[in-house]
């Protein structure tokens, strides 16, 4: 039996200090060495993927970008990306920027990189959002100038991000899901309400989908899913079995199959080891 294991990352895989434990990346390497098919779903990029998952081996690809995108960590290459076409890309930039929102437009390489446009003027939060990015390998910022980031290839996007008012990026979503050919997340900020953000990609895009890809893609017979935050839900629903780490929502909670211990100690990568090891005796 094919018995695949998908991980969130942060508040489920990732410790408080937003890192993977040596025990837990130890645990990985030596279950993927045998054979064990685990990978990640995150919202993250491959520029925070890979440090990240430095010292732990997994041999599948990782779902990235909430789904939007696959990540072949051998060749270092996506895969299977659901691009916005040119079109609706800027379409989007152009909502973006008639709504005070200057976006953040993510584009993809050939060569496994990413290019991320923006206007050449940056808010603070923005400046911010930005300086704790710059350095990533696999992820190029290029500020257009004049005006706004018209000037950049609006293809192939897959991502635009804003951030802004909770007032501003309330009506630019509300305007944005009148479109059924859009994705879109807004949400605020955990530590000043008063700030939001939004993700607008492609419609069909989610964790929850990317999961049945690569569950079809692998052949899995199962699919066992850990999560912690409502973005989890949906992956949820489309496993075989959700287990929730002990410090997720209570809402995450009550969804999932079983719980196990917090994301302070190794328990996702020592769950699947137990799982990995029933599996093998039958």
């Amino acid at each position: 039996m094919k018995h695949l294991f998908i991980t969130d990352m942060d508040g489920t895989l990732l410790g408080p200090d937003s890192r993977v434990s040596p025990e837990s990346a130890a645990i990985i390497t030596d279950l993927s060495k045998r054979g064990a098919l685990i990978t990640v779903a995150t919202a993250r990029t491959p520029a925070t993927v890979e440090p990240l998952l430095h010292n732990a081996l997994t041999t599948i690809p990782a779902i990235v970008l909430t789904g939007a995108a696959m990540w072949d960590r051998r060749s270092m290459r996506f895969m299977d990306p659901l691009m916005l076409t040119a079109d609706k890309a800027m379409a989007l930039e152009e909502a973006f920027i008639g709504h005070g929102i200057d976006p953040f437009v993510y584009n993809l390489r050939a060569d496994g990189h990413m290019e991320v446009w923006h206007s050449a003027i940056l808010s603070e939060v923005e400046q911010k959002f930005y300086s704790a990015r710059n350095a990533l390998d696999l992820k190029k910022f290029i500020f257009a100038d004049p005006p706004h980031c018209s000037a950049s290839p609006a293809s192939p996007a897959i991502l635009m991000l804003g951030i802004g008012s909770t007032d501003r990026i309330g009506k630019l979503a509300g305007y944005l899901r009148t479109d059924p050919g859009l994705s879109i997340s807004a949400y605020p900020d955990l530590f000043d309400p008063g700030l939001s953000y939004i993700e607008v990609f492609r419609a069909g895009v989610s964790k929850a989908a990317a999961v049945l890809r690569l569950k079809e893609m692998l052949g899995a017979d199962r699919v066992t899913v850990y999560g912690d935050h409502l973005n989890d839900l949906p992956m949820f629903a489309v496993a075989d079995e959700s287990v929730a780490v002990a410090n997720a929502l209570p809402e995450v909670l009550e969804a999932a199959t079983r719980v196990i211990g917090p994301n302070t100690l190794p328990s996702v990568a020592l769950d699947i080891a137990s799982n990995f090891q029933s599996d093998s005796s039958l």
